[in-house]
């Protein structure tokens, strides 16, 4: 299968990682924003074709699907570009800044029939797959997520500490996450949403810590920290409050509430969650199937993702 990547930076490059270690794939076309690093990237992974437009790539002989790593604000319009073109895609999470775009994007994989994924990787992860696994056999229910989502970012720097040019969002994308994993995990829609937020930053014009606090239909609550004023241990940690034991889950790996580590090696054919859901695209593409991670799917997320931005602005 031939596909187009769109996105120079740190995800494009953990998509090109992931790629590699799966066959019958073959990136043709690599799309960026920024021509040096582009051509550099390209020559690096043997990619003979790159450009900075996605129609081009896209029209690239062969190419059935994209891959979008791009910036936040190009997700929902190059998402649907790529459909236009007749061709599947998968688009880093967030799909969208807005419910408003999100729900246009809907409609127009539903009219088109291609495979449209969101990029939730903790669907994926075999540390999440692990927990649900073990609450759709009955053996544990949630009574609480304890979510801590910390980066220390109070310069326009992305994962690789390069220089951004767009700003990244703690509602709109590191919080949506954790929305989306809860109301997948319980099985269950929010019923109950508040959000805080701290002051917004002067340079960067958004808000630098956040709490959130959700409640499913049947009283499964999750409490969510973010910040990115944290000058420590980076990234997201998931704790479990189950009413049969606790579970600890940092990004791929699983530990118990007594911080031993949990074997889920054996959850899926790979550890690496951005590998797994690269397969379920390219799975769901020969078998024609909706994928696990659809935007129908994550649509609900960004509903609640909405009515916090609303309550936060009134």
């Amino acid at each position: 299968m031939k596909i187009c990547l769109a996105g120079e930076g740190a995800f494009g490059n953990k998509h090109l990682d992931a790629l590699s270690k799966i066959a019958g794939i073959e990136v043709v076309s690599l799309v960026g924003g920024v021509k040096e690093a582009t051509c550099k990237l390209a020559q690096e992974r043997g990619i003979a074709h790159w450009t900075l437009d996605l129609e081009e790539g896209l029209a690239q002989p062969g190419v059935e699907a994209a891959i979008l790593a791009t910036p936040t604000p190009l997700h929902a319009s190059q998402a649907m570009q790529v459909l236009r073109a007749g061709k599947h895609v998968l688009v880093e999470i967030p799909m969208s800044e807005s419910l408003t775009d999100a729900e246009a994007l809907a409609r127009l994989q539903a009219e088109t029939g291609l495979v449209a994924m969101a990029g939730h990787v903790r669907r994926f992860n075999p540390s999440h797959q692990w927990i649900r696994q073990r609450i759709r056999s009955g053996a544990i229910s949630i009574q609480q997520m304890d979510v801590q989502t910390y980066f220390f970012r109070r310069s326009n720097l992305n994962a690789l500490g390069q220089p951004r040019s767009w700003t990244d969002h703690l509602l709109w994308h590191h919080a949506c996450h954790t929305v989306d994993l809860f109301m997948y995990q319980t099985g269950e829609p929010v019923e109950e949403c508040y959000a805080v937020q701290g002051p917004v930053h002067e340079e960067l014009g958004i808000a630098m810590d956040m709490g959130i606090v959700m409640k499913s239909s049947s009283g499964s609550i999750c409490t969510l920290s973010l910040s990115f004023n944290n000058d420590g241990p980076l990234g997201t940690s998931f704790r479990y409050i189950c009413d049969n034991g606790t579970y600890q889950a940092r990004y791929d790996d699983l530990y118990d509430g007594n911080n031993e580590q949990i074997d889920v090696s054996s959850v899926d054919v790979s550890m690496n969650g951005v590998e797994l859901i690269d397969r379920e695209f390219f799975t769901a593409i020969r078998e024609g199937r909706e994928p696990n991670g659809s935007i129908a799917q994550c649509l609900p997320a960004m509903r609640v993702l909405d009515r916090l931005e609303r309550q936060l602005s009134s």
